[in-house]
Protein backbone atom coordinates (compact mmCIF):
# COMPACT_ATOMS: atom_id res chain seq x y z
CA UNK A 1 0.00 0.00 0.00
CA UNK A 2 2.91 2.33 1.04
CA UNK A 3 5.22 1.73 -2.16
CA UNK A 4 1.41 1.97 -4.47
CA UNK A 5 0.80 5.38 -2.74
CA UNK A 6 4.58 6.82 -2.70
CA UNK A 7 5.20 5.72 -6.42
CA UNK A 8 1.67 7.69 -7.69
CA UNK A 9 3.16 10.51 -5.33
CA UNK A 10 6.27 10.14 -7.65
CA UNK A 11 4.40 9.89 -10.84
CA UNK A 12 2.53 12.98 -10.19
CA UNK A 13 5.55 15.09 -9.13
CA UNK A 14 7.57 14.49 -12.16
CA UNK A 15 4.47 14.59 -14.46
CA UNK A 16 3.60 18.14 -12.64
CA UNK A 17 7.05 19.64 -13.40
CA UNK A 18 7.45 18.84 -16.69
CA UNK A 19 3.89 19.41 -17.29
CA UNK A 20 4.71 23.27 -16.26
CA UNK A 21 7.70 23.51 -18.18
CA UNK A 22 6.18 22.07 -21.20
CA UNK A 23 3.20 24.20 -20.98
CA UNK A 24 5.36 27.40 -20.54
CA UNK A 25 7.64 26.52 -23.77
CA UNK A 26 4.42 25.68 -25.52
CA UNK A 27 2.43 29.12 -25.57
CA UNK A 28 5.87 31.08 -26.44
CA UNK A 29 6.71 28.27 -29.24
CA UNK A 30 3.31 28.44 -30.71
CA UNK A 31 3.22 31.93 -31.20
CA UNK A 32 7.42 31.88 -32.59
CA UNK A 33 6.22 29.03 -35.01
CA UNK A 34 3.03 31.21 -36.42
CA UNK A 35 4.82 34.19 -36.70
CA UNK A 36 8.14 32.60 -38.55
CA UNK A 37 6.12 29.58 -40.41
CA UNK A 38 3.39 30.50 -41.44
CA UNK A 39 -0.20 29.32 -40.82
CA UNK A 40 -0.47 26.99 -43.32
CA UNK A 41 2.21 24.78 -42.69
CA UNK A 42 1.11 24.37 -38.67
CA UNK A 43 -2.06 23.87 -39.72
CA UNK A 44 -0.10 21.13 -42.41
CA UNK A 45 1.13 19.76 -39.43
CA UNK A 46 -1.71 19.80 -37.14
CA UNK A 47 -3.61 17.51 -40.89
CA UNK A 48 -0.85 15.33 -41.07
CA UNK A 49 -0.42 14.19 -37.23
CA UNK A 50 -4.75 13.43 -37.66
CA UNK A 51 -3.71 11.18 -40.28
CA UNK A 52 -1.11 9.07 -38.14
CA UNK A 53 -3.69 9.10 -35.76
CA UNK A 54 -5.91 7.08 -37.73
CA UNK A 55 -3.00 5.42 -38.87
CA UNK A 56 -2.44 4.20 -35.50
CA UNK A 57 -5.72 2.50 -34.54
CA UNK A 58 -3.76 -0.15 -36.18
CA UNK A 59 -2.24 -0.95 -32.32
CA UNK A 60 -5.97 -2.41 -31.98
CA UNK A 61 -5.65 -1.69 -28.13
CA UNK A 62 -3.15 -3.96 -27.89
CA UNK A 63 -0.93 -2.04 -25.00
CA UNK A 64 -3.71 -1.19 -22.86
CA UNK A 65 -4.74 -5.17 -23.00
CA UNK A 66 -0.95 -6.14 -22.20
CA UNK A 67 -1.02 -3.86 -19.46
CA UNK A 68 -4.05 -5.06 -17.83
CA UNK A 69 -2.34 -8.66 -18.10
CA UNK A 70 1.39 -7.27 -16.54
CA UNK A 71 -0.20 -6.50 -13.28
CA UNK A 72 -0.69 -9.77 -11.62
CA UNK A 73 2.76 -10.82 -12.22
CA UNK A 74 4.16 -7.40 -11.37
CA UNK A 75 2.83 -7.67 -8.12
CA UNK A 76 4.10 -11.05 -7.22
CA UNK A 77 7.60 -10.39 -8.81
CA UNK A 78 7.10 -13.34 -11.60
CA UNK A 79 10.12 -12.42 -13.85
CA UNK A 80 9.69 -15.13 -16.33
CA UNK A 81 6.02 -14.52 -16.29
CA UNK A 82 6.68 -10.76 -17.03
CA UNK A 83 9.22 -11.56 -19.70
CA UNK A 84 6.68 -13.70 -21.30
CA UNK A 85 4.00 -11.42 -21.91
CA UNK A 86 6.61 -8.59 -22.90
CA UNK A 87 7.89 -10.98 -25.84
CA UNK A 88 4.22 -11.17 -26.88
CA UNK A 89 3.65 -7.61 -26.54
CA UNK A 90 7.31 -6.87 -28.97
CA UNK A 91 6.16 -9.30 -31.46
CA UNK A 92 2.87 -7.81 -31.84
CA UNK A 93 3.78 -4.43 -32.24
CA UNK A 94 6.55 -5.39 -34.78
CA UNK A 95 4.24 -6.45 -36.95
CA UNK A 96 2.10 -3.54 -36.53
CA UNK A 97 4.98 -0.88 -36.71
CA UNK A 98 5.71 -2.70 -40.22
CA UNK A 99 1.89 -2.54 -41.07
CA UNK A 100 1.45 1.20 -40.09
CA UNK A 101 4.63 1.67 -41.93
CA UNK A 102 2.67 0.20 -45.33
CA UNK A 103 -0.28 2.06 -44.84
CA UNK A 104 1.20 4.94 -44.40
CA UNK A 105 2.90 5.27 -47.69
CA UNK A 106 -0.07 4.17 -49.30
CA UNK A 107 -1.84 6.78 -47.91
CA UNK A 108 0.77 9.16 -49.21
CA UNK A 109 -0.06 8.19 -52.78
CA UNK A 110 -3.19 10.52 -52.17
CA UNK A 111 -1.15 13.63 -51.56
CA UNK A 112 -1.12 15.24 -54.90
CA UNK A 113 -5.21 15.22 -55.06
CA UNK A 114 -5.13 16.37 -51.04
CA UNK A 115 -2.99 19.33 -50.79
CA UNK A 116 -3.11 20.31 -54.33
CA UNK A 117 -3.91 23.80 -53.16
CA UNK A 118 -1.19 24.65 -50.56
CA UNK A 119 1.05 27.22 -51.05
CA UNK A 120 3.42 24.85 -49.47
CA UNK A 121 5.55 22.44 -51.82
CA UNK A 122 4.83 19.12 -52.10
CA UNK A 123 8.44 17.66 -51.51
CA UNK A 124 7.50 19.51 -48.07
CA UNK A 125 4.29 17.65 -47.27
CA UNK A 126 6.20 14.07 -48.02
CA UNK A 127 9.07 15.35 -45.83
CA UNK A 128 7.12 15.93 -42.94
CA UNK A 129 4.80 13.06 -43.13
CA UNK A 130 7.48 10.61 -43.29
CA UNK A 131 9.30 12.21 -40.77
CA UNK A 132 6.59 12.10 -37.92
CA UNK A 133 5.30 8.52 -39.72
CA UNK A 134 9.39 7.24 -38.75
CA UNK A 135 8.65 8.46 -35.18
CA UNK A 136 5.30 6.97 -34.95
CA UNK A 137 6.74 3.23 -36.33
CA UNK A 138 9.95 4.27 -33.98
CA UNK A 139 7.03 3.81 -30.49
CA UNK A 140 6.07 0.03 -31.56
CA UNK A 141 9.40 -0.95 -32.86
CA UNK A 142 11.49 0.79 -30.61
CA UNK A 143 9.93 2.16 -27.00
CA UNK A 144 7.34 -0.48 -26.62
CA UNK A 145 8.79 -1.76 -23.14
CA UNK A 146 7.93 1.69 -21.97
CA UNK A 147 4.73 0.18 -21.68
CA UNK A 148 6.35 -2.57 -18.20
CA UNK A 149 7.86 0.69 -16.93
CA UNK A 150 4.12 2.33 -16.70
CA UNK A 151 2.49 -1.18 -15.39
CA UNK A 152 5.22 -1.50 -12.92
CA UNK A 153 4.16 2.12 -11.39
CA UNK A 154 7.09 3.98 -12.91
CA UNK A 155 5.52 6.44 -15.27
CA UNK A 156 7.89 9.34 -13.77
CA UNK A 157 10.87 7.52 -15.55
CA UNK A 158 9.67 7.40 -18.99
CA UNK A 159 7.96 11.55 -18.11
CA UNK A 160 11.21 11.84 -16.75
CA UNK A 161 13.10 10.92 -20.15
CA UNK A 162 10.56 11.73 -23.51
CA UNK A 163 9.70 15.49 -21.75
CA UNK A 164 13.08 16.12 -21.31
CA UNK A 165 13.08 14.95 -25.14
CA UNK A 166 10.15 16.81 -26.11
CA UNK A 167 11.57 20.21 -24.47
CA UNK A 168 14.96 20.04 -26.22
CA UNK A 169 13.59 19.15 -29.14
CA UNK A 170 11.25 22.38 -29.01
CA UNK A 171 13.78 24.63 -27.90
CA UNK A 172 16.20 23.90 -30.88
CA UNK A 173 13.18 24.49 -33.21
CA UNK A 174 12.19 27.90 -31.65
CA UNK A 175 15.80 28.88 -32.31
CA UNK A 176 16.47 27.56 -35.88
CA UNK A 177 12.52 28.55 -36.58
CA UNK A 178 13.58 32.55 -35.85
CA UNK A 179 16.95 32.48 -37.08
CA UNK A 180 16.44 30.63 -40.64
CA UNK A 181 12.36 30.16 -40.77
CA UNK A 182 13.36 26.55 -42.65
CA UNK A 183 10.36 24.17 -42.69
CA UNK A 184 12.57 21.40 -43.75
CA UNK A 185 14.89 21.87 -40.74
CA UNK A 186 12.00 22.22 -38.32
CA UNK A 187 10.64 18.84 -39.35
CA UNK A 188 14.41 17.19 -39.52
CA UNK A 189 15.33 18.96 -35.60
CA UNK A 190 12.58 16.45 -34.69
CA UNK A 191 13.56 13.60 -36.24
CA UNK A 192 16.92 13.67 -35.08
CA UNK A 193 15.59 14.27 -31.10
CA UNK A 194 13.59 11.03 -31.54
CA UNK A 195 16.72 8.85 -32.68
CA UNK A 196 18.06 10.51 -29.54
CA UNK A 197 14.94 9.71 -26.87
CA UNK A 198 15.06 5.74 -28.38
CA UNK A 199 18.98 5.67 -27.29
CA UNK A 200 19.09 7.09 -23.77
CA UNK A 201 15.81 5.70 -23.15
CA UNK A 202 16.37 2.03 -24.20
CA UNK A 203 19.76 2.33 -22.01
CA UNK A 204 17.47 3.08 -19.01
CA UNK A 205 15.61 0.24 -19.24
CA UNK A 206 18.26 -2.16 -19.80
CA UNK A 207 19.78 -0.78 -16.37
CA UNK A 208 16.39 -0.94 -14.57
CA UNK A 209 15.26 -4.53 -15.83
CA UNK A 210 18.87 -6.68 -16.13
CA UNK A 211 16.17 -9.74 -15.54
CA UNK A 212 13.94 -8.77 -18.62
CA UNK A 213 14.12 -11.19 -21.41
CA UNK A 214 12.51 -10.63 -24.93
CA UNK A 215 12.50 -12.83 -27.34
CA UNK A 216 10.22 -12.51 -30.47
CA UNK A 217 9.79 -16.18 -31.63
CA UNK A 218 8.74 -17.02 -28.15
CA UNK A 219 6.55 -14.30 -28.12
CA UNK A 220 4.59 -15.63 -31.20
CA UNK A 221 4.18 -18.76 -29.78
CA UNK A 222 2.99 -17.83 -26.28
CA UNK A 223 0.24 -16.07 -27.74
CA UNK A 224 -1.91 -19.81 -27.43
CA UNK A 225 -0.62 -19.54 -24.18
CA UNK A 226 -2.45 -16.18 -23.31
CA UNK A 227 -5.63 -16.11 -25.39
CA UNK A 228 -6.96 -13.81 -23.23
CA UNK A 229 -4.33 -11.23 -24.90
CA UNK A 230 -6.20 -11.29 -28.21
CA UNK A 231 -9.69 -11.50 -26.78
CA UNK A 232 -9.55 -8.32 -24.58
CA UNK A 233 -7.75 -6.73 -27.96
CA UNK A 234 -10.22 -7.20 -29.92
CA UNK A 235 -12.76 -5.47 -27.24
CA UNK A 236 -9.94 -2.90 -26.77
CA UNK A 237 -10.23 -2.19 -30.86
CA UNK A 238 -13.31 -0.31 -30.81
CA UNK A 239 -13.04 1.31 -27.91
CA UNK A 240 -9.59 2.81 -29.25
CA UNK A 241 -11.16 3.73 -32.69
CA UNK A 242 -13.74 5.04 -31.05
CA UNK A 243 -12.13 7.76 -28.87
CA UNK A 244 -9.87 8.13 -32.11
CA UNK A 245 -12.82 9.49 -34.30
CA UNK A 246 -14.33 11.71 -31.10
CA UNK A 247 -11.17 13.07 -29.51
CA UNK A 248 -8.28 12.84 -32.64
CA UNK A 249 -9.61 14.17 -35.05
CA UNK A 250 -10.81 17.74 -35.13
CA UNK A 251 -7.95 19.11 -37.33
CA UNK A 252 -8.67 16.83 -39.94
CA UNK A 253 -12.48 17.87 -40.04
CA UNK A 254 -12.36 21.46 -39.64
CA UNK A 255 -9.56 21.22 -42.44
CA UNK A 256 -12.82 18.93 -44.34
CA UNK A 257 -15.99 20.49 -43.92
CA UNK A 258 -13.98 24.12 -43.01
CA UNK A 259 -10.46 25.33 -44.13
CA UNK A 260 -6.78 24.36 -43.32
CA UNK A 261 -6.27 27.69 -42.62
CA UNK A 262 -9.11 27.70 -39.69
CA UNK A 263 -7.99 24.74 -38.44
CA UNK A 264 -4.74 26.25 -37.30
CA UNK A 265 -7.30 29.01 -35.74
CA UNK A 266 -9.40 26.11 -34.13
CA UNK A 267 -5.73 24.71 -33.02
CA UNK A 268 -5.10 27.50 -30.73
CA UNK A 269 -8.06 26.14 -28.84
CA UNK A 270 -7.48 22.89 -28.68
CA UNK A 271 -3.74 23.32 -27.74
CA UNK A 272 -5.11 25.41 -24.86
CA UNK A 273 -7.21 22.82 -23.88
CA UNK A 274 -4.55 20.01 -24.58
CA UNK A 275 -1.95 21.25 -22.92
CA UNK A 276 -4.12 21.62 -19.31
CA UNK A 277 -5.81 18.43 -20.21
CA UNK A 278 -2.74 16.44 -20.07
CA UNK A 279 -2.48 17.79 -16.24
CA UNK A 280 -5.05 15.82 -15.85
CA UNK A 281 -3.29 12.75 -17.95
CA UNK A 282 -0.06 13.77 -15.17
CA UNK A 283 -2.79 12.34 -12.52
CA UNK A 284 -4.19 9.54 -14.76
CA UNK A 285 -1.14 8.28 -15.24
CA UNK A 286 -0.03 8.31 -11.96
CA UNK A 287 -2.24 6.17 -10.72
CA UNK A 288 -3.70 3.74 -13.52
CA UNK A 289 -1.24 1.24 -12.53
CA UNK A 290 -1.82 2.27 -8.32
CA UNK A 291 -5.70 1.22 -9.72
CA UNK A 292 -4.81 -1.75 -11.06
CA UNK A 293 -2.50 -3.24 -7.85
CA UNK A 294 -5.86 -1.71 -5.86
CA UNK A 295 -8.35 -4.16 -7.63
CA UNK A 296 -6.11 -6.90 -7.76
CA UNK A 297 -5.78 -7.45 -4.28
CA UNK A 298 -9.58 -7.62 -3.72
CA UNK A 299 -10.50 -4.95 -1.22
CA UNK A 300 -13.80 -3.82 -2.01
CA UNK A 301 -14.45 -1.42 1.16
CA UNK A 302 -11.05 0.14 -0.06
CA UNK A 303 -11.46 0.52 -3.68
CA UNK A 304 -14.71 1.81 -3.26
CA UNK A 305 -13.39 4.59 -1.09
CA UNK A 306 -10.45 5.41 -3.12
CA UNK A 307 -12.87 5.86 -6.39
CA UNK A 308 -14.93 8.60 -4.53
CA UNK A 309 -11.26 9.96 -3.52
CA UNK A 310 -10.81 10.41 -6.98
CA UNK A 311 -13.88 11.82 -7.98
CA UNK A 312 -13.57 14.34 -6.07
CA UNK A 313 -10.01 15.53 -6.85
CA UNK A 314 -11.08 14.78 -10.72
CA UNK A 315 -14.16 16.96 -10.59
CA UNK A 316 -11.97 19.57 -8.68
CA UNK A 317 -9.60 19.69 -11.39
CA UNK A 318 -12.03 19.79 -13.44
CA UNK A 319 -13.64 23.04 -12.14
CA UNK A 320 -10.44 24.83 -12.32
CA UNK A 321 -10.13 23.79 -16.36
CA UNK A 322 -13.34 24.34 -17.08
CA UNK A 323 -14.02 27.95 -14.82
CA UNK A 324 -10.60 29.39 -15.72
CA UNK A 325 -11.15 28.58 -19.87
CA UNK A 326 -14.88 29.94 -19.53
CA UNK A 327 -13.34 33.15 -17.46
CA UNK A 328 -10.20 33.80 -19.60
CA UNK A 329 -9.72 31.92 -22.91
CA UNK A 330 -11.17 34.53 -25.25
CA UNK A 331 -8.94 37.23 -23.36
CA UNK A 332 -5.90 35.16 -23.50
CA UNK A 333 -6.37 34.52 -27.31
CA UNK A 334 -6.55 37.99 -27.70
CA UNK A 335 -3.29 38.83 -25.46
CA UNK A 336 -1.75 35.76 -26.92
CA UNK A 337 -2.10 36.05 -30.75
CA UNK A 338 -4.14 39.36 -31.30
CA UNK A 339 -7.93 39.57 -31.75
CA UNK A 340 -7.68 38.17 -35.76
CA UNK A 341 -7.16 34.71 -33.99
CA UNK A 342 -10.06 34.67 -32.45
CA UNK A 343 -13.71 32.11 -32.60
CA UNK A 344 -16.82 32.49 -31.61
CA UNK A 345 -18.01 31.99 -28.26
CA UNK A 346 -20.19 29.23 -28.99
CA UNK A 347 -17.33 27.46 -30.21
CA UNK A 348 -16.05 28.41 -26.71
CA UNK A 349 -18.61 27.07 -24.79
CA UNK A 350 -19.00 23.93 -26.86
CA UNK A 351 -15.76 22.82 -26.10
CA UNK A 352 -15.99 23.28 -22.41
CA UNK A 353 -18.87 21.19 -22.46
CA UNK A 354 -17.29 18.33 -24.43
CA UNK A 355 -14.20 18.99 -21.70
CA UNK A 356 -16.68 18.41 -18.94
CA UNK A 357 -17.97 15.25 -20.41
CA UNK A 358 -14.34 14.40 -20.75
CA UNK A 359 -13.15 14.95 -17.94
CA UNK A 360 -16.28 13.70 -15.69
CA UNK A 361 -15.91 10.30 -16.98
CA UNK A 362 -11.95 9.97 -16.32
CA UNK A 363 -12.60 8.11 -12.85
CA UNK A 364 -14.96 5.63 -14.14
CA UNK A 365 -12.83 4.77 -17.80
CA UNK A 366 -10.15 4.30 -15.53
CA UNK A 367 -11.46 1.66 -13.22
CA UNK A 368 -13.05 -0.11 -16.47
CA UNK A 369 -9.71 -0.13 -18.06
CA UNK A 370 -8.54 -1.47 -14.26
CA UNK A 371 -10.73 -4.17 -14.06
CA UNK A 372 -10.44 -5.37 -17.55
CA UNK A 373 -14.11 -4.76 -18.49
CA UNK A 374 -13.45 -3.81 -22.15
CA UNK A 375 -15.95 -6.13 -24.16
CA UNK A 376 -19.42 -3.52 -24.10
CA UNK A 377 -18.72 -3.33 -27.78
CA UNK A 378 -22.13 -1.86 -28.63
CA UNK A 379 -21.62 1.44 -26.45
CA UNK A 380 -18.69 2.39 -28.78
CA UNK A 381 -20.61 1.06 -32.23
CA UNK A 382 -23.37 3.59 -30.69
CA UNK A 383 -21.17 6.40 -29.92
CA UNK A 384 -19.23 5.99 -33.72
CA UNK A 385 -22.84 5.59 -35.51
CA UNK A 386 -24.47 9.02 -33.25
CA UNK A 387 -20.99 10.57 -33.92
CA UNK A 388 -21.04 10.14 -37.51
CA UNK A 389 -24.64 10.76 -38.11
CA UNK A 390 -25.10 14.12 -36.14
CA UNK A 391 -21.30 15.10 -37.43
CA UNK A 392 -22.53 14.45 -41.42
CA UNK A 393 -25.92 16.68 -40.64
CA UNK A 394 -24.38 19.62 -38.89
CA UNK A 395 -20.88 19.99 -40.07
CA UNK A 396 -21.41 21.19 -43.40
CA UNK A 397 -23.66 23.58 -42.30
CA UNK A 398 -22.70 25.07 -38.86
CA UNK A 399 -18.66 24.36 -39.34
CA UNK A 400 -17.11 23.65 -36.23
CA UNK A 401 -20.14 24.07 -33.72
CA UNK A 402 -21.37 21.22 -35.67
CA UNK A 403 -18.30 19.11 -35.43
CA UNK A 404 -18.65 19.65 -31.45
CA UNK A 405 -22.41 18.83 -31.52
CA UNK A 406 -21.22 15.90 -33.04
CA UNK A 407 -19.03 15.13 -29.77
CA UNK A 408 -21.80 16.14 -27.47
CA UNK A 409 -24.37 14.24 -28.59
CA UNK A 410 -23.16 11.18 -29.37
CA UNK A 411 -20.84 10.62 -26.19
CA UNK A 412 -23.19 12.14 -23.34
CA UNK A 413 -25.71 9.08 -23.09
CA UNK A 414 -22.74 6.45 -22.74
CA UNK A 415 -21.00 8.29 -20.78
CA UNK A 416 -23.51 9.74 -18.07
CA UNK A 417 -25.64 6.74 -17.76
CA UNK A 418 -24.39 3.61 -19.52
CA UNK A 419 -20.19 2.94 -18.30
CA UNK A 420 -21.12 3.73 -14.36
CA UNK A 421 -23.79 1.09 -14.45
CA UNK A 422 -21.26 -1.36 -16.37
CA UNK A 423 -18.61 -0.43 -14.12
CA UNK A 424 -20.98 -0.86 -10.67
CA UNK A 425 -22.41 -4.26 -11.89
CA UNK A 426 -19.73 -5.96 -13.79
CA UNK A 427 -16.45 -4.50 -12.20
CA UNK A 428 -17.30 -3.51 -8.81
CA UNK A 429 -20.30 -5.84 -7.82
CA UNK A 430 -22.28 -2.98 -6.48
CA UNK A 431 -26.21 -1.24 -7.00
CA UNK A 432 -25.47 1.60 -9.28
CA UNK A 433 -27.86 4.01 -6.99
CA UNK A 434 -24.75 4.15 -4.73
CA UNK A 435 -23.33 5.82 -7.65
CA UNK A 436 -26.09 8.02 -8.69
CA UNK A 437 -26.49 8.88 -4.33
CA UNK A 438 -22.52 9.98 -4.57
CA UNK A 439 -22.19 11.35 -7.53
CA UNK A 440 -25.22 13.90 -7.62
CA UNK A 441 -24.37 16.49 -5.08
CA UNK A 442 -20.77 16.34 -7.80
CA UNK A 443 -22.85 17.71 -10.68
CA UNK A 444 -25.34 20.15 -8.38
CA UNK A 445 -22.32 22.34 -7.00
CA UNK A 446 -20.40 21.89 -10.51
CA UNK A 447 -23.34 23.68 -12.17
CA UNK A 448 -24.20 25.73 -9.38
CA UNK A 449 -20.10 27.03 -9.74
CA UNK A 450 -20.45 27.25 -13.44
CA UNK A 451 -23.57 29.75 -12.84
CA UNK A 452 -20.99 31.98 -10.80
CA UNK A 453 -18.50 31.67 -13.43
CA UNK A 454 -20.70 33.08 -15.88
CA UNK A 455 -21.90 35.67 -13.97
CA UNK A 456 -18.32 36.61 -12.88
CA UNK A 457 -17.61 36.92 -16.77
CA UNK A 458 -19.64 39.12 -17.50
CA UNK A 459 -19.61 41.72 -14.80
CA UNK A 460 -15.93 41.44 -13.74
CA UNK A 461 -14.14 39.96 -16.21
CA UNK A 462 -15.36 41.09 -20.16
CA UNK A 463 -15.38 44.82 -18.61
CA UNK A 464 -11.97 45.05 -16.84
CA UNK A 465 -9.40 42.76 -18.72
CA UNK A 466 -7.57 44.40 -22.27
CA UNK A 467 -3.72 43.01 -22.06
CA UNK A 468 -2.08 41.09 -20.40
CA UNK A 469 -1.22 42.61 -16.92
CA UNK A 470 -5.20 43.10 -16.07
CA UNK A 471 -5.80 39.52 -17.25
CA UNK A 472 -3.03 38.16 -15.12
CA UNK A 473 -4.16 40.56 -12.11
CA UNK A 474 -7.90 39.50 -12.54
CA UNK A 475 -6.76 35.80 -12.70
CA UNK A 476 -4.91 35.94 -9.57
CA UNK A 477 -7.37 37.10 -7.80
CA UNK A 478 -10.86 35.76 -8.70
CA UNK A 479 -9.47 32.33 -9.96
CA UNK A 480 -7.90 31.45 -6.27
CA UNK A 481 -11.33 32.94 -4.40
CA UNK A 482 -13.84 31.09 -6.70
CA UNK A 483 -11.90 27.93 -6.50
CA UNK A 484 -11.27 28.04 -2.58
CA UNK A 485 -15.04 28.30 -2.25
CA UNK A 486 -15.71 25.59 -4.73
CA UNK A 487 -13.72 23.44 -2.97
CA UNK A 488 -14.97 24.23 0.39
CA UNK A 489 -18.17 23.84 -0.82
CA UNK A 490 -17.33 19.91 -2.41
CA UNK A 491 -15.64 18.97 1.19
CA UNK A 492 -18.73 19.77 3.18
CA UNK A 493 -21.14 18.00 0.24
CA UNK A 494 -19.34 14.87 -0.80
CA UNK A 495 -17.80 11.98 1.05
CA UNK A 496 -15.37 11.81 -1.57
CA UNK A 497 -13.61 15.12 -1.06
CA UNK A 498 -14.26 14.51 3.33
CA UNK A 499 -11.94 11.14 2.32
CA UNK A 500 -9.70 13.17 0.33
CA UNK A 501 -9.03 15.61 3.28
CA UNK A 502 -8.47 12.96 5.97
CA UNK A 503 -5.38 11.66 4.44
CA UNK A 504 -4.01 15.05 5.66
CA UNK A 505 -5.28 14.53 9.40
CA UNK A 506 -4.47 18.09 10.14
CA UNK A 507 -6.03 19.83 7.61
CA UNK A 508 -9.24 17.69 8.45
CA UNK A 509 -9.58 18.48 11.74
CA UNK A 510 -9.52 22.50 10.60
CA UNK A 511 -11.78 22.10 7.77
CA UNK A 512 -14.10 19.32 10.26
CA UNK A 513 -15.95 22.17 12.00
CA UNK A 514 -17.81 23.32 9.00
CA UNK A 515 -19.39 19.78 8.63
CA UNK A 516 -22.65 19.24 10.18
CA UNK A 517 -21.94 16.87 13.43
CA UNK A 518 -23.72 13.98 12.26
CA UNK A 519 -20.97 13.87 9.28
CA UNK A 520 -18.49 15.06 11.32
CA UNK A 521 -19.13 12.09 13.98
CA UNK A 522 -18.74 9.82 11.18
CA UNK A 523 -15.44 10.88 10.47
CA UNK A 524 -13.83 11.35 13.31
Amino acid sequence: MASRVKRSIMNIKVGMFFYLLSLVLAFFSRKIFLDCLGAEFMGLTGVLQNILSYLNVAELGIGTSITYFLYKPLQQDNHEQTSEIMSVLAWLYRCIGLLIGAIGVLVSLCFPFFFSHLTVSLPLVYFAFFSFLATSMAGYLINYRQLLVSANQKQYVVNGYFQTISILQSLTQIVLAWLWQNLYVWVAVGLVYTVIGCIVFNRRINREYPWLHIDLKQGRSNLKKYPDILRKTRQVFLQRLKNLLLYRSDDLLVATFVSIVQSAFYFNYTMLVNKLNFMVNILSDGMNAGVGNLIAEGNQQNTLKVFWELTALRFLITGLIVFSFLLFMQPFIVCWLGPQWLLSDVVVVLLLLNIFIMLSRGVVEMYISACGLFHDVWAAWTELAVNLIVTLSLAPILGIPGILLGKIISVLPIALFWKPLFLFRQGLHTRVSAYWHGMVPYYLVFGLFTAVTIALRQYVVSPNVHNWWQLFACAAVVVPVLMLLYFLVLFVCTRGMQYFVARKPAAYRVLSHLLPKRKNTNHA
